[in-house]
């Protein structure tokens, strides 16, 4: 089996090398191929203004001057042409990917790409709190994402669906279980622009984050990683609304 290792968080995150040797657990035929700089947040962004850069940095290890997206792109269309992948694992990302953050994140969009594309794709989250944020606990991912691949792909991934992984913030051993979750919903008061001004007094902004415990409905991604268990959600391309699909068709003929 060939695998396409890539991330957001940039060719030298630490979660990059886990997610090397958690696909090193599946097979030997691992190439790398991410984001020269820390791309996240991007989404599923494509560098269409600007030409990539692309870097070798050791054997089948790559870096790419663009987004997650272009990274499994260049690995399909070019460094591996004519042999494609049989798996793309993107992350391991440096905190979760859950809830409404899979709209906004380069490790998904690595996934969805890979997806769009025909590979059976999974997104690595390993999720962190105040007191692990330097130091997260990578090792829950490294245990548990080897397992939880291996029974998707014995099950078959329908086309157009790719698989979003979430690890809980805690040691492997504190894990209470495995579970399949759907993709959860926060409330959007968590979201505020932090103004403020440079030396010469002129303003600038962050977009910032409320401290506030989020709503965690029964069976969402946010109660599963909340209850130490690692989320395993199902994500499809296809975002069409059926049932308000077949309201309109009444209201337009």
């Amino acid at each position: 089996m060939r695998i396409l290792v890539t991330n957001d968080d940039g060719i030298y995150a630490p979660g990059l090398e886990v997610c090397e040797r958690i696909a090193r657990t599946l097979s030997d035929d691992v190439w790398v191929i991410a984001p020269e700089t820390d791309q996240s947040g991007v989404a599923h962004s494509l560098s269409l203004n600007d030409p990539l850069r692309l870097r070798e940095v050791g054997p089948r290890h790559y870096a790419v001057k663009g987004t997650p997206t272009d990274c499994v792109i260049m690995g399909l269309r070019h460094l591996m042409n004519g042999t494609p992948p049989d798996l793309v694992l993107s992350g391991v990302n440096r905190g979760g990917n859950i809830a409404e953050d899979v709209t906004y994140s380069g490790t998904v969009a690595g996934a969805i790409e890979g997806t769009i594309l025909g590979v059976p794709s999974f997104a690595l989250s390993q999720l962190y709190g105040y007191e692990t944020r330097q130091n997260p606990h990578w090792a829950t991912a490294e245990r548990f994402a080897p397992q939880v691949i291996r029974q998707v792909l014995a099950q078959g991934l329908p086309k157009g669906v790719l698989v979003n992984v979430n690890f809980p913030d805690c040691l492997p051993d504190e894990v209470t279980g495995v579970t399949v979750a759907t993709q959860g919903f926060r409330a959007q008061e968590l979201l505020r622009i932090d103004a403020r001004h440079d030396g010469r007094g002129l303003p600038y902004y962050w977009i910032a984050f409320n401290r506030q415990e989020p709503t965690r409905a029964d069976g969402t991604d946010l109660w599963a990683v909340h209850a130490r268990k690692v989320a395993v959600t199902p994500l499809r391309l296809d975002m069409t609304d059926e049932p308000f699909m077949t309201r309109l068709a009444q209201v337009f003929g």
